[in-house]
């Protein structure tokens, strides 16, 4: 599996070459690949069904514990279904929606990559492999959000995305290292059956509070909410597969593989359940003010976040059955309306649902899809979103934190989320035919099976959802639930549940009705929620630019001495800090010298006095070439040859340089103001004292134990080597060694451009034609 996923990559960088050979049918020969991959996972299914976790180990980085290790359990597994499942018929969507585009190739490479990374997510074992994938996702997703990137709300819009799901990625990151610390391992296998280590452990709170930052900007959790519906700016493939079924839901699938280790606490059940409920209210709050029918379908997939957020959060046997149906649910219906939703503006030419109207004439089959998909949305029977619903309600009676509140929420959530499904539902099929940009007529059929695919399966699923009962307990088992009994069924009698349904019904039908006068009046509010949330990412974005101009001007303001002036000012903060508080500084040293070695010394300490003292260069340039030969005869003193020839050549070549150079210099000038003469001298005298220190305390005795014991321990069993210095070059110091190369081949690269450069300028002035001036 890690070789097709990582083959996978490489299939997506051959996209162009694929697009030269095959044309328009290039997306079909690439859902090749995902659809292969839905066929692998079937063949692993009775492993799964009967129990079993796939544990596919590949060492990565063995030095520091690092894996290419999938795990596929139940949990693992229904991800990957979904992806791959939808991503085939994203992929044979995509061809037609996006014939004829000139950077169909393009969007090919991007959405594959972006179905490898989302693979890699949901089936790594490794935090860090994990993490790797996890940034894949966001990069690629800006990508795919920006597409059109000529577009200035594209643009905007994938930036936005990136730096909310970036930011909250390094929050993850800090807290997936305390994680593995309080752990005691990077692999999840591990860290899923360690919760009460987790739990008790004083690192459990900062590192609880970074992973759901993640996964909350993640999955569009309140606050961070905004920027999934001004991702609807990307391409309707892409909003139909990253934006409902895949990425969103990475936040979600990363909190459900760890609830087993960090879920149970107050801290972990309040804040998901209050986040995810207050979620999934906003979002439907939100999708009812909106035309577009892209934005309604967004703000109600930041509902459904909310709502799987907030059983994860309720945690009971039943709430996490009612997560993994919702779950699958939502995935079905979401993608086959976002892809509905695509085909009417491929076809009507607008978005804008209020513009259409009569179109089930003219595109009776999209109606019927559309129809199906938007029952399972509104929790209608015979759905499966129905069956959903009913779980869902039923957990948050069951809730044993904030009940009262949870429940409003819910209800409000879901009577809202109805009158959605009916405006998406009816407003465009139905009622007097409306003009339309363009004249519109039924779908290719290469639109409408994937949609009509998805929509048939949360029929079935709603007729029989028992065909589920093994699927839903494999997951509920990778999510913490073992053993658990599941009998889904369509219909469990009149109960509560029911009864808020039918309510739900009632009131989501009347908001349909007077939807019109809801949204003038919701409109008032405008003022208000303009304040709200994203109206603080703007404001951070502003503070951030004025920020980086403040410190533009105070410290990359074009004067090296200040330069170095900030750098040893960090030296000193930093070093000296760890030298009188965190060590304790023992000086323990006999001080014993020749009269030779004062002399040199001496000479070396005047050669620097001098060089700060003289205003003529050449005699500042001779007293730093004192300096320097000082040094190399220090090197001398100290039994160094090898160090002393190198300070000598680089001395006698830095020499003439600096002599070479003063030529073409302006005349010698005073700079800087006595203030800051005596400012650099305070620095200077700073770090000076602090390396000597340093120095003395090194001199004092071993603190720690020699790395040379370790080099000539490990040169033969880890570097394979007999010569200790080739294995410490090439093995040990291998990053060191190439960055020293780098180093050398960019100066090269340097002088012969401008060798290059004066060439070229000294021909061009041989050849020049003489001028007016030179005539006479």
């Amino acid at each position: 599996m890690q070789l097709a996923v990582l083959g996978g990559f490489v299939v997506a960088g051959m996209a162009p070459l694929l697009h030269h050979w095959f044309g328009a049918r290039t997306p079909l020969v690439m859902a090749l690949l995902p659809a292969s991959l839905v066929a692998w996972l079937i063949g692993q299914w009775s492993a799964i069904a009967s129990g079993d976790v796939l544990l596919l180990e590949w060492a990565w980085v063995p030095g520091l514990d690092i894996t290419l290790t999938f795990l596929i359990d139940g949990l693992a597994w229904l991800f990957a279904m979904l992806i791959t499942v939808i991503g085939t018929l994203v992929l044979i969507y995509s061809g037609e929606y996006l014939r004829g585009h000139r950077d169909l190739p393009r969007f090919l490479v991007v959405i594959t990559a972006f179905m490898m990374s989302m693979l890699g997510l949901v089936l790594a074992d490794n935090l860090v492999t994990l993490f790797v994938f996890w940034e894949l996702t966001s990069v690629t997703s800006y990508l795919l959000i920006g597409f059109n990137h000529s577009d200035l709300a594209a643009r905007k819009a994938a930036l936005q995305g990136l730096l909310v799901t970036a930011g909250g990625g390094l929050a993850l990151l800090a807290g997936f290292a305390m994680l593995a610390v309080a752990g005691e391992s990077w692999s999840l296998a591990e860290l899923t059956g360690r919760g009460d280590l987790l739990r008790e452990h004083s690192l459990y709170t900062p590192l609880l509070v970074c992973i759901l930052i993640g996964a909350f900007t993640k999955s569009a959790q309140f606050p961070f909410h905004f920027w999934l519906p001004n991702a609807m700016a990307a391409p309707t493939p892409v909003s139909a597969y990253l934006h409902s079924a895949t990425m969103v839901k990475a936040g979600v699938y990363l909190l459900a593989r760890l609830h087993p280790a960090l879920g149970g606490t107050d801290g972990w059940v309040i804040t998901l359940s209050l986040v995810g409920a207050l979620t999934m209210a906003t979002g439907a709050f939100l999708a009812i003010q909106h035309t577009n029918v892209k934005k309604l379908l967004a703000y109600s997939t930041v509902m459904a976040l909310g709502t799987l957020t907030m059983l994860l959060g309720i945690g009971s046997e039943g709430a996490l059955v009612a997560f993994v149906v919702f779950l699958l649910g939502h995935s079905l219906y979401k993608g086959s309306l976002f892809m509905v939703a695509g085909i009417l503006d491929h076809e009507t030419g607008t978005k804008d649902v209020t513009a259409m109207g009569g179109l089930r004439r003219v595109m009776p089959l999209t109606a019927a899809v559309a129809g199906l998909a938007a029952l399972s949305l509104a929790g209608l029977p015979p759905l499966l979103g129905f069956v959903g619903k009913e779980l869902m309600l039923e957990s948050v009676l069951a809730a044993d934190a904030w009940r009262p509140l949870i429940l409003l929420l819910a209800f409000t959530a879901a009577f809202l989320t109805l009158a959605v499904a009916a405006i998406v539902a009816l407003r465009p099929f139905f009622g007097a035919p409306r003009e339309t940009p363009r004249a519109p007529h039924e779908a290719p059929p290469a639109m409408l099976v994937g949609p009509a695919l998805l929509a048939l399966l949360s029929l079935l699923f709603g007729l029989a959802p028992g065909l589920l009962d093994s699927l839903v307990s494999a997951t509920v088992s990778g999510i913490g639930a073992h053993g658990a009994a599941v009998h889904l069924a369509l219909w469990h009698g009149i109960n509560l549940p029911l009864l808020l349904s039918l309510a739900s019904l009632l009131l989501g039908l009347f908001a349909y009705r007077h939807w019109d006068r809801l949204r003038a009046r919701l409109a008032r509010l405008e003022p208000l929620m303009a304040r709200g949330p994203e109206a603080g990412y703007e404001a951070l974005m502003a503070g951030l630019v004025i920020v980086a101009e403040w410190q533009t001007r105070m410290l990359q303001n074009g004067h090296i001495r200040n330069y170095l002036v900030m750098t040893l000012l960090v030296l000193l903060g930093l070093v000296g800090h760890a030298l009188f508080f965190r060590h304790t500084l023992e000086l323990d040293f006999a001080l014993s010298f020749y009269l030779h070695e004062a002399v040199v010394a001496g000479l070396m300490v005047a050669g620097a006095v001098a060089a700060c003292v003289m205003r003529s260069r050449l005699a500042a340039v001779a007293a730093l070439g004192v300096m320097g030969f000082s040094i190399a005869l220090t090197f001398v003193l100290f039994s160094a040859p090898d160090l002393a020839i190198t300070q000598l050549l680089v001395e006698t070549l830095t020499v003439i340089l600096l002599v070479l150079v003063l030529f073409r210099l302006p005349r010698f000038a005073t700079l800087s103001t006595p203030v800051e003469r005596l400012r650099d001298l305070g620095v200077a005298s700073l770090t000076g004292g602090l390396i000597t220190l340093l120095m003395l305390s090194v001199l004092s005795g071993e603190r720690l134990p020699r790395i040379s014991d370790y080099m000539v321990a490990n040169s033969q069993p880890l570097g394979h080597g007999h010569n200790i210095v080739n294995v410490i070059l090439v093995d040990f110091r291998a990053l060191d060694t190439l960055g020293e190369m780098f180093v050398l081949a960019l100066a090269a690269i340097g002088v012969y451009a401008m060798l290059r450069f004066h060439a070229e300028a000294y021909d061009a002035r041989r050849h020049a034609p003489p001028s007016e001036s030179d005539d006479g």
